[in-house]
């Protein structure tokens, strides 16, 4: 009965990789891919994150994947699931006036990606919008408009779980060593983050772990309707998980498992918040455990696998929470961005009225304004400055950066400083411009 129960499960794991499910739900979408019918039928030239099947076939065996196990394998023989009619899910005719290229380049990668054809706009922008719920510049400006407008408290509970999701999700998938789906029959909508391992799906960790936090730290904080908050926690998540389906980023499993492993991590962590943010805040020792902590996990990240984007996202993430930490336990220590009392829980929502409204508009405008500033102006000095201590050459960023120490002392000099500026000297600049 055991083996039985597992044989199942295997299976419906095998079943629920199959990238046939990313084509149809593209399909379904109004997603048409634009290559050649020739390739979709030919298993031997089947894309794996971009490259061909043929030409990865080496790295899969030496690092143990074979035919009985999942990533980038169809399985289609297993799933009784006809590959003619996986073959001509995803392509389409071309149609040169009505195709269009992925959203955005990775440049360390330099991949551009292929043409598609979108026939649904509002899907795509939809979709668009969800998948950016877990990209770089939702965060610049979602986190500081919580610390400057809502509630510090909540901010900075927020980034230690995102930067702890993100470790260990990105971790997983450098352990893992799971392909994307293969393309054809997806079409990559999205090529950023093509050339990553894609086993769990870190956006739908992120996209499940920060609303449900959210959710959490706010329900007994500030007076709101309990299912208006639930229905907004679970509509963030479902739309961030969907969109990496539609995006062609990752199969229907690697989402669910983002999911369940997001929901695991919060168990176990959300208790422990308040203690964590407390030593931050008060305990004498805090600003040695941080930085010790946080670049020895970033050590870690790069030891997992060989180069790869993600281990620079891992370095990023927690390089932010190390820099927020640091900087809340000088605002504590200065009387910024004070907490309110524990008599003056649970908080009200305010009148939201024209003065209310303008000065938070004019904070974020400011704010993100100088950490973009911070930002630029870091990234010109951090990589040469890093490419002159570890003797690295600096002619070419794209080669200097696949350098671990480049890249995790690029990544905690830009992304540390930027995370401090928005937890104290912004909030000082707002002192000083009647912004407080």
């Amino acid at each position: 009965m055991p083996s039985d129960v597992l044989h199942r499960f295997i299976c419906l794991c095998r079943y629920l990789q199959d990238p046939c499910h990313v084509a149809r739900f593209q399909k379904l979408c109004g997603v048409r891919g634009t290559f050649a019918k020739k390739a979709a039928e030919n298993d031997d030239k089947l894309s794996v994150n971009g490259a061909c099947a043929g030409q990865r076939q080496g790295a899969r065996e030496a690092s143990g994947d074979s035919a009985d196990r999942l990533p980038g394998q169809r399985l289609r023989k297993s799933l009784n699931v006809e590959q003619d009619e996986c073959a001509h899910s995803g392509p389409a005719d071309s149609d040169p006036k009505g195709t269009v290229k992925p959203l955005r380049r990775n440049s360390l990668t330099g991949d551009v990606g292929q043409e598609f054809i979108i026939e649904n706009k509002f899907l795509f922008y939809l979709f668009t919008i969800g998948t950016e719920l877990g990209n770089e510049m939702f965060f610049i400006v979602f986190f500081p408009f919580l610390m400057w407008n809502v509630d510090p408290y909540v901010s900075r509970q927020l980034i230690v779980v995102w930067a702890w999701v993100l470790f260990l999700g990105q971790s997983t998938k450098d352990v893992v060593r799971w392909t994307r789906p293969a393309s054809p029959p997806v079409v990559k909508v999205e090529v950023f983050y093509n050339s990553e391992y894609s086993m769990p799906s870190t956006h739908a960790m992120s996209g499940t772990a920060l609303p449900f936090s959210l959710f959490l730290l706010t329900c007994s904080r500030w007076e709101y309707p309990f299912m208006f908050g639930l229905s907004i926690a679970l509509f963030w998540s479902i739309l961030v998980c969907i969109s990496r389906i539609y995006m062609g980023m990752h199969s229907v499993l690697e989402v669910i498992t983002g999911f369940l492993y997001s929901v695991l991590i919060l168990a176990v962590l959300h208790p422990m918040l308040d203690d964590i943010d407390t030593f931050y805040l008060s305990h004498s020792y805090a600003p040695l455990v941080v930085l010790l902590v946080h670049v020895g996990f970033s050590l870690v990240a790069f030891s997992l696998d060989t180069w790869s984007t993600s281990r620079g996202d891992t370095a990023q993430a927690l390089a932010t929470a190390a820099g927020a930490a640091l900087a809340c336990r000088l605002n504590h220590q200065l009387g910024l961005l004070p907490d309110p009392p524990e008599e003056a829980l649970p908080l009200t929502l305010p009148l939201i009225d024209g003065a209310l409204l303008t000065r938070s508009v004019m904070r974020i405008l400011v704010g993100v304004a100088v950490l973009l500033a911070v930002r630029a102006a870091m990234k010109v000095v951090a990589i040469p400055l890093a490419c002159k201590i570890f003797g690295v050459p600096s002619d070419d960023v794209r080669k200097a950066r696949q350098h671990a120490q480049v890249e995790l002392a690029y990544r905690f000099l830009v992304y540390g400083t930027v995370a401090y500026c928005c937890v104290c000297l912004v909030p000082l600049l707002f002192g000083l411009l009647g912004l407080s």
